[in-house]
């Protein structure tokens, strides 16, 4: 078995992988009802099935320009997405959007656990 034969197995499986994880962010955003699952479900398996693609991808390209341009694709999912995710989960929550209620609100203010009496002094 020769390193190109490897290769090639080894972008195919990787290819696979990360498609397989997109898909199951599609599902996820399709079947989850809160938005902050949704969200959840939109930014992590999608963004590891893009960098599995990606790998794959690099396996398969010969010049050294296509892979940097596909790393560099790689570098700004990562700086979008936790950015894009943070926004929608924000606005979100300020527009009242329904969601499992948190153990701890710190958008309150004083740091009380939600459905708890603050401090009165006593």
């Amino acid at each position: 078995m020769s390193i190109g034969t490897v290769a090639d197995v080894a972008a195919g499986v990787l290819v696979l992988t990360g498609a397989l994880l997109a898909l199951t962010a599609g599902i996820g955003v399709a079947r989850l009802g809160d938005v902050l699952d949704r969200m959840h479900a939109a930014t992590k398996p999608a963004t590891l099935g893009l960098v599995l693609v990606v790998a794959g991808a690099v396996l398969r390209v010969s010049d050294l320009a296509d892979a940097t341009k596909l790393v560099l694709v790689v570098v700004l999912q990562f700086l979008t997405a936790p950015v894009g995710a943070h926004l929608i989960g924000r606005a979100a929550l300020r527009s009242g959007a329904p969601h499992e209620p948190f153990v701890l609100d710190e958008r309150a203010g004083d740091g009380q656990a939600e459905g708890e009496l603050p401090d009165q002094g006593r």
